[in-house]
């Protein structure tokens, strides 16, 4: 039986791709400010916009887990798996997450993020 309860996980993990996907959006906005597209705004605005949002979730995942005395750290990692070590409760739960995983994960946020951007606008 898990000691920590199944519904903390999707807010560790939150922890965990959120932000990744920050990092990829903040990238992707200096590339298109330096690419040489003739109308570059409205691919920064868009990339902004999703990244405002994403810090909006992560925020508010910060407070949750502060509420709930939770916290994640990145544990080992080699070039399958990384290692993430959950606390909760006193607990200590260690999760290793494929790298494909992870990846693919942050893809499907990011597609999430910028297409709840797109339909706003």
């Amino acid at each position: 039986m898990p000691l920590i309860p199944e519904e903390a996980i999707p807010y560790f993990e939150n922890m965990i791709y959120l932000p990744m996907v920050l990092t990829i959006l903040e990238k992707d906005r200096t590339i298109f400010e330096k690419a040489p597209f003739k109308l570059k705004r409205p691919y920064i605005v868009l990339v902004e916009e999703a990244g405002k949002q994403v810090q909006k979730e992560l925020k508010q995942t910060h407070m949750y887990m502060k509420r709930h005395s939770m916290k994640v750290l990145r544990g080992e990692g080699d070039d399958m798996f990384t290692e993430y070590v959950f606390f909760h409760g006193g607990y200590e739960e260690h999760r290793r997450y494929l790298n494909v995983r992870l990846r693919n994960r942050v893809e499907e946020l990011l597609s999430i993020y910028l297409a709840v951007i797109e339909k706003l606008h």
